[in-house]
């Protein structure tokens, strides 16, 4: 049974976020993710017109939402909320449908070699155990943050209260729980 207490989230600072890839790279080594596939991503978005630009970079990843559409699609209950408020993937549960593909807004899944799906866990094995997520870890600016919501002392809370953020697509009613200061 998911822990109701503790709530999981990232904070991204997307001002410090340099698109190195660190991030990628530390989660594709702790996570033994397959060639060609990815859990974690960097989105660098440029907006505005010449001369009024402005740059945006985004690690991105599944966004461990609290009305996680996934969990509701999937037919085997192989994605599920566990610890924390994560949503995970049960691998030998999973059959490969793809409906929790077709029902996350953040196209956060992919299908793993092996037949399964696989995503982001908020590297939950770490965070059982006090450890941040790899991702976190290894981020040589220091803009990724993690930590539980529902301790107003942790530093994501003070971030979401001192600074400006937003979310992706929050128009999906999904409530994710990983935010963006801008």
């Amino acid at each position: 049974m998911p822990d109701a207490k503790k709530r999981y989230a990232m904070v991204v600072d997307t001002r410090g976020c340099v698109a190195c890839k660190a991030c990628v790279l530390a989660c594709k080594a702790e996570n033994a993710v397959p060639d060609g596939r990815t859990r974690d991503w960097l989105v660098e978005e440029v907006r505005g017109r010449f001369p009024r630009l402005a740059a945006e970079n985004r690690s991105e990843r599944c966004n461990h939402c609290a009305g996680a559409p996934c969990v509701d699609a999937c037919p085997t209950g192989a994605s599920h909320v566990a610890e924390g408020g994560t949503v995970q993937v049960t691998r030998h549960k999973c059959t490969g449908c793809k409906a929790c593909m077709a029902a996350c807004p953040y196209d956060a899944r992919y299908v793993h070699p092996d037949g399964f799906v696989d995503k982001c866990t908020f590297c939950l094995h770490r965070a059982q155990y006090g450890k941040l997520p790899a991702c976190v870890e290894v981020c040589p600016t220091a803009c990724l943050h993690f930590g539980d919501l529902s301790d107003p002392g942790a530093e994501v809370s003070r971030l979401l209260r001192e600074r400006k953020w937003k979310v992706n697509h929050p128009e999906t009613g999904a409530r994710p729980n990983v935010y963006f200061l801008v």
